[in-house]
């Protein structure tokens, strides 16, 4: 059964911290690229940060590089998001995503169910 379900949201002031945590099961977690995505009220879902099977390429969205950093332990079948300088443009729930790739096309496609984000003083 595949599963990847986040943690580590919750409510934050501007201008602190937090780390989001995203646990694969049920599928080989070093063979995915993976992503965080977020969906603030009322918008589309967006792309925040994507990684590389092996760590070796990361990219992010404008808004949010220099501010987050992704990073996965396929050890742990782990993916993470590290997440300063936090501002209220940031809330939202963020989902972690796992693609697998086959000469440029999208084999599989697998979503968590999102944890909620929520700067606010």
């Amino acid at each position: 059964q595949v599963q990847l379900v986040e943690s580590g949201g919750g409510l934050v002031q501007p201008g602190g911290s937090l780390t989001l945590s995203c646990a694969a099961s049920g599928f080989t977690f070093s063979w995915y690229a993976v992503s965080w995505y977020r969906q603030a009220p009322g918008k589309e879902r967006e792309l925040v940060a994507s990684i590389s099977t092996d760590n070796g390429d990361t990219n992010y969205a404008d808004s949010v590089r220099g501010r987050f950093t992704i990073s996965r332990d396929n050890a742990k079948n782990t993916l993470f998001l590290q997440m300063n300088s936090l501002e209220p443009e940031d809330t939202a729930v963020y989902y972690c995503n796992a693609q697998l790739m086959n000469f440029g096309i999208k084999v599989m496609d697998y979503w968590g169910k999102g944890t909620l984000v929520t700067v606010s003083s």
